[in-house]
């Protein structure tokens, strides 16, 4: 299954996923990876971003970044970002972003069409340097309602919309026929920490 289209497709598929604002500046370091077996595909991309503490409101809980696109923005810090007096204008703050995608053929899928999510969370110890983890992950099962093998398009119908999914693969696309089902996972996470500011310039 062809990574790029097949990421894009499936997210809409899944609906209400969205990617953080601080995700979305250019990242100083990108990895991605891509593996697939018969009737299963699996797709990550990890983000590593350093930003600085532009201004931070202790009573709201707000710390605004500046990202390396100079792009500014204001995230609330929530209860799993412990020790959050300790942050100082001037921080640098690493921000890493994980989101991971797997594709799973069901053959005669008997299953509901449907979707569940879970949310789950870390923080650090106290007294370490200011930390947090939150993690979310989205499972959609929808059904195959059509196979165009010429143009190597399968039609899911999920719970909430219908999508045409590109399979490039011919050896994964003649697995698959209507009355089958496919399982989407989406699973995305977002880590802060934050690192003593580095000592001015002279």
């Amino acid at each position: 299954m062809n990574r790029p289209s097949t990421m894009i497709v499936a997210l809409s598929l899944l609906g209400s996923v969205a990617l953080p604002a601080v995700a979305q500046q250019a990242a100083t370091e990108t990895k991605e990876y891509a593996s697939s077996a018969p009737g299963k595909a699996t797709m990550a991309r990890t983000q590593k971003i350093v930003a600085t503490v532009e201004a931070i409101d202790q009573a709201k809980r707000e710390v605004t970044l500046k990202g390396p696109t100079g792009k500014v923005v204001t995230l609330t810090a929530g209860p799993d970002v412990r020790n959050l007096a300790q942050v100082k204008v001037g921080d640098r703050v690493v921000v890493g972003y994980l989101e991971a995608l797997s594709l799973t053929l069901m053959k005669d899928g008997k299953a509901l069409r449907g979707s569940t999510s879970a949310s789950d969370g870390a923080r650090s110890a106290a007294g370490e340097r200011p930390a947090g983890l939150v993690a979310e992950e989205v499972k959609v099962t929808a059904d195959v309602i059509a196979v165009d093998t010429k143009n190597k398009i399968v039609t899911l119908r999920g719970p909430k919309q219908t999508v045409d999914l590109r399979v490039n693969d011919p050896q994964q696309l003649k697995l698959i026929k209507v009355g089958d089902q496919i399982e989407a996972v989406y699973a995305q996470a977002l880590a802060l920490s934050v690192e003593p500011a580095p000592a001015a310039k002279k």
